[in-house]
Formats: C-alpha cells, structure tokens, sequence
C-alpha cells in the first residue's frame, strides 16, 4: 500500500519571539523540520508534501528538492492546513502520516512501528499519544471501553477532561481518503475558532470508522517545542541521545554533560574527547583521535591518529598523525598533511602544509602553498593582503623560515632555502639560498644616558 507523509511547518511560533520561521532553529546543528524529515523516510513515502506558510522561502530554501509543498497563506488552523493539500493528494489511495515539523524528538523508529500499527489494526486512523505526568496544554485522548472517542483539545476541555493524562502527540495516521472526505465536514465551532484536525476523528467515529490509537513508551519524544524553554529541552534530550551512541560505538567522552557533538558529526571507535568540547556540522573524525578540553572543531575532518589541543578548527582536513595547538586556529580551506604539527597560537588559513611541516608558535601562515618537512621560526607571517587583493605564497621542501620573517605575498621560496631571523623578504628566494632581509645594525655609543628612560644607579 502507497505511503504518504504531511509535514505541518506553516506557524509562525510567536512564542519563539524570533524573526525565524519556527520550525528552522536548530536542535543539535538541525533544523527541526530536518529532523522530522529525516524521521519520516522511515516509511519511505511515496510523497512527501510540506505546508508552508510564514517564513515560507526560508522554510523551502532548505528542503530537498523531491518534497513538494502547499503554501498555507492565513493559518487557520491544523484542519485547513491539511485541507489545502487536497488537489494534490485527495485522489491517492493509500495511507497518509501527518506530523508537525516542530517535532525533533520523534524516531524513526516509532514512525515505522505507528505506521505498521495502523495497517495491521485496518484502522481508518490511528493517534500517535503519550502518557504525560502533566497534560497541561496538550489535547486530551477520550475514551469509551478503551476506544478512542475523541480529542479535545485543552480550551475545550471540562474539569474530567483536564484530569484525563494520556494526550494527543499531534502525530496521525490516516487513510487517505476517509481523511479528505472527513476533512469537508469539520468546522470552526471551537474556543480558538479554528478548523481542528483533531475534529476529524470524531467525524470518522461517527461513521463508525475504526480509530486507534499507538501509545509512546518515551513521552519525551511527543515534545513539541514552542518557546526557547522547550527548544532548550529539546536540545539537551537529543544530545543525550547523540553522545549515547557514540559511546556505544566506542568513543570515550570523558564527560559526555558538557560535550556538544552536532546529529550529523561521524566519529571512529578509540577517539577520545575531553569536557568543554563542540563538535559541529557535518564533521568527520577518524579512529584514535585525541581532543582535549576547549576545542571548537567545525565542518572539518580529522584523519586518524590526529590530535586537537584546545584550539578552533574551522572547514579544515587535518592528515594522519597531524596534531594541532594549544592555541592554534585553524581557518577555512587548510589542509595539513601527515603529521604536520601547529603549535600555540599559530593561525594557518587556506593553505596546505606538506608532510611533516611544524609551525611551533606565534605564527601566521596564510594563503600558502608549503611542501614537507618546512619549519616557521615564531614570529614568522605570509603577509597575503594588500588591503584589495589576496596573494600567494610559495615554499618548497625542507627550506627554514627564520624566527620573525616576514615574506610579502605573490612570492616563491625554492627548497633548502633559508630566511634569517628577522628578514622582510619581497624577492623569491632560490633553492638553497640564504635570504637576508635587514638593515644593518647600528650602535650609538653612550647615547642612551640622554633618554628619559636612562636609570643611574
């Protein structure tokens, strides 16, 4: 049977109090609607459709390109954002989830189990609920023998009602066209004065249809988040989830409350992470990797055997055996080769440092093509910028940058070659040469006793 999912993302989230559509703040570096997508191929649907509505451009400038969607231009409720998606889906046969893009706990997992639920039941609907110590808030599940009965939602309910805990997630299952048809009848006779998509089964119940309901055995993944409080709940529940697994898949984390590793950061068994360390986007690390406290490692991807000492590496490749700080930063576009070591406060940026290479301190290298086995002095810089135009520098195996040189960019320094301390070099420099780049050094006899800095004792 044909499988098809609705993902309701047209709110606009006030209580967020945020110029961003609701559903696109992130939980664990994704947006909340990529979570519940992700989740829903879970059933492998056959069309996936979302409704748009506020913040409709931002909202579809990140889906993929096979998900359609329907523009809810008034929000008038979760019953007509459903019903708007009639033209294109009312004639399918088939079964139908819908679920709420500001969802991001919800598995996979139970998808695929709620859904295999309701087609074995051969229900006409099924209620994805929970059972909640306080139902405050949430619409309330009715029943009647054990059948569901109704939803009513929390300004509609009476005193018994309210008492009522098990909820309604806000997750369903459908058949398709019982759920169009129903959907023609429902109305706005309600405290917000809305079209509920809740009404619908009491319509279907009506008709005599059969309505289940598949209860959650983890209440916190029907969490829907609202306000800056349930997103940050909702983070702190994810990260669990995520430092969990890659636990079990056997990285150390020496203190997994205070580490923040992003959803889609991939990480080799052995690798061990101190406290005090983010990890985030789509970042890979590699097996036997050692990151201590304080790092900051973005989009990047770490070889194995590497090591990051309190330091920022941001859409960089670190080779295996590189190892990198205290201190450093690593800036976009940098590529160490195997064991390549970066010191402390050494800031390298689009540049690729050859096999073996050692900046050990107090070093900038930026705009740099630089072969194996080539030591930076401290002190020493690529000046790159002109303040216009960026310019490349050039060094070649084994030669030595001397302590405080200063190579002005566009500029080429041949192998073996060698910088003296101190030199402004602004000429390319040929293998095996020694480049001065000083004045010469000139003493003034018993001139300073005439400065106001002279001490007489």
């Amino acid at each position: 049977m044909d499988k098809y999912a609705i993902i309701l993302a047209a709110g606009k989230g006030t209580r967020m109090k945020s110029e961003l559509p609701k559903v696109l703040h992130q939980v664990s570096g994704k947006a909340m609607i990529s979570h519940v997508l992700s989740a829903t191929q879970a059933i492998n649907p056959e069309k996936t459709l979302v409704i748009v509505g506020h913040g409709a451009k931002e909202v579809l400038s990140i889906l993929p390109e096979d998900i359609s969607y329907v523009k809810q231009e008034e929000q008038l409720g979760t019953g007509h954002a459903v019903k708007i998606a009639e033209s294109l889906l009312k004639d399918l046969t088939g079964t139908t989830l819908i679920i709420a893009g500001d969802t991001p706990l919800i598995k996979s997992e139970t998808l695929a189990e709620l859904v295999d639920f309701h087609q074995s039941e051969k229900a006409t609907a099924t209620i994805l609920t929970a059972i909640a110590e306080d139902p405050t808030g949430y619409g309330r599940i009715i029943r009647e023998d054990g059948q569901v009965s109704k939803i009513v939602e929390q300004k509609d309910a009476n005193d018994f009602e309210k008492s009522v805990q098990e909820i309604n997630t806000g997750t369903y299952v459908f058949d398709n066209q019982a759920l169009f048809d129903a959907l023609s009848d429902i109305t706005t006779d309600n405290a917000q004065g809305e079209y509920y998509l809740t009404d619908v089964i009491e319509i279907m119940k009506e008709n005599d249809a059969k309505v289940g309901a598949f209860v959650l055995d983890d209440f916190e993944e029907s969490i829907g988040v609202n306000d800056r409080i349930a997103l940050s709940q909702a983070e702190k529940i994810m990260r669990h989830r995520i430092n969990h697994q890659h636990m079990v898949n056997g990285v150390t984390l020496i203190d997994p409350e205070t580490t923040y590793i992003d959803a889609s950061v991939q990480i080799g068994s052995d690798t061990i992470i101190e406290p005090n360390v983010v990890i985030t986007g789509t970042t890979v690390i590699g097996k036997d990797v050692y990151i201590t406290s304080g790092s900051r490692i973005e989009d990047s991807i770490l070889d194995d055997h590497t090591q990051v000492r309190n330091s920022t590496v941001e859409y960089a490749t670190l080779k295996e055996g590189a190892n990198v700080g205290p201190y450093a930063h690593l800036r976009p576009s940098t590529v160490l080769h195997e064991n390549v070591h970066i010191g402390n406060f050494v800031e390298v940026k689009a540049s690729s440092l050859g096999v073996g290479t050692k900046a050990g301190h107090l070093t900038y290298i930026g705009n740099a093509t630089v072969g194996d086995g080539v030591n930076f002095g401290a002190g020493s810089i690529t000046v790159n910028y002109d303040g216009k135009n960026k310019f490349n520098t050039e060094i070649e195996d084994y030669a030595f940058i001397g302590s405080n040189s200063t190579l002005i960019a566009p500029l080429s320094i041949g192998k073996n070659a060698v910088t003296t301390a101190g030199s402004v070099i602004t000429s390319d420099v040929f293998e095996a040469d020694v480049a001065f780049g000083r004045a010469r050094q000139t003493n003034k006899t018993g001139r300073a006793k005439h400065l106001p800095s002279y001490h007489v004792d």
